[in-house]
């Protein structure tokens, strides 16, 4: 059994434990909601991806705003910002897919336990369940991530990034505005 096969088997029962027996149908079109965010998060995240992969050559660069913007095609080994991508490719791959497997049960938790009426945080939650899910497709596929959002001022670049990024750090972005100004659950 492969790594990848071995903890997908796991993250779903680890997680659905979380979600309990039965449950009224509020319960499930609140875990709809969860699946169709997460859903398309992943979705559109693997297409551009895969787009990016099949018409752009690794490390070549569309401009789309000169001086501000390109598509450019890299790997990315490590976690954010290249965090720990010149360790063994074995460590930083068993690291990530840990992290990665933990960060989905934990948003599961997370989801659960906000009530209905958080409907923006629990949308926090399933944007950073998707990107998480995104980036562990890769992780398990190539045993690194695919990004090509390039955004840069002249020769200073910020670290390219991809679709699932951009929904984690939306879904970490609501979830500290609830956090910091005392909107979250009691």
């Amino acid at each position: 059994m492969k790594i990848g096969d071995f903890l997908i088997r796991n993250i779903i029962k680890v997680c659905s434990s979380f979600s309990g027996s039965g449950g009224s149908a509020v319960t499930h079109n609140k875990y709809l909601k969860l699946a169709v965010i997460a859903g398309l998060v992943i979705i559109f995240d693997q297409i551009t991806k895969a787009v990016i992969q099949n018409t752009l050559p690794l490390y070549h660069s569309i401009t789309v705003m000169p001086g501000f913007f390109s598509i450019t095609h890299i790997h990315n080994p490590g976690g954010a910002f290249g965090f720990m991508a010149n360790k063994s490719p074995g460590l930083r791959n068993l690291l990530f897919l840990f992290l990665s497997s933990s960060a989905i049960c934990l948003i599961f938790y997370f989801y659960k336990s906000t009530p209905r009426k958080y409907s923006l945080l629990s949308t926090s939650f399933a944007l950073i369940l998707g990107g998480a899910f995104g980036n562990l497709i890769d992780r398990i596929r190539f045993g690194e991530v695919v990004d090509f959002l390039d955004f840069y001022i002249g020769n200073y670049h910020w670290p390219a990034f991809n679709v699932a990024d951009s929904a984690i750090t939306v879904g970490i972005t609501i979830y500290l505005f609830h956090l910091i100004f005392k909107k979250m659950p009691e």
